[in-house]
């Protein structure tokens, strides 16, 4: 991934990334100072959401060009100049920072929360969006919101972000699990009928 967050192994979900048939996730705990600390980061972020999405997405491709591949509109698209202008990018950037504000609203309501993660998780099945590529989001995140926040980016703030989407990222996996298991129990259900 190229920056220290990766290297320590922290990105949305990097190693920590759950394992089939391993033990739920467990809940996202955090302290009144850190939901704090949270929430204040994100109403800084927020004046600056559209083009915190597009940066995070551009340098997404440019550090890891095969996640272009899982999106079609942008997967032929080599020039990273058309790229920042292009509609598409910034309107999915901005779906993306959406799910984020969503779950930092949640953050203090874990059940919601999960359930965010879960459905999305599942649609990236229908989207064909493996989970291999979910723990670069929160890594090229924070990447680009540090400049936004300057002096108010501190390792704790780091940390809580990093907690925040290593959760969501292992959720999501889950999601996408469960999607796949009941989409092959469909395919199987749908043999054995026509097989009858």
């Amino acid at each position: 991934m190229g920056c220290v967050l990766s290297e320590l192994g922290f990105g949305w979900g990097a190693s920590s990334v759950q394992e089939e048939g391993a033990p739920p996730d467990p809940v996202l705990t955090l302290s009144q100072e850190e939901l704090r600390l949270l929430r204040e980061s994100w109403r800084l972020i927020q004046d600056d959401i559209s083009k915190v999405g597009v940066i995070m997405f551009v340098r997404l491709f440019e550090t890891h060009p095969e996640c272009k591949n899982v999106f079609f509109l942008f997967r032929d698209v080599d020039d990273l100049q058309r790229l920042r202008a292009s509609k598409e990018l910034r309107t999915h950037g901005l779906r993306v920072m959406s799910f984020v504000e969503k779950s930092v609203a949640r953050v203090d309501h874990p059940e919601h929360l999960e359930q965010l993660a879960l459905e999305l998780g599942k649609s990236h099945y229908r989207y064909n969006a493996p989970p291999k590529y979910y723990q670069y989001i929160g890594t090229e995140f924070m990447s680009a919101v540090q400049p936004i926040l300057k002096e108010k980016w501190t390792p704790e703030v780091e940390n809580i972000w990093q907690r925040l989407f290593t959760y969501i990222s292992n959720v999501m996996q889950r999601g996408y699990q469960e999607e796949e298991r009941r989409k092959i129990e469909e395919k199987n259900r749908h043999r054995s009928q026509n097989a009858v």
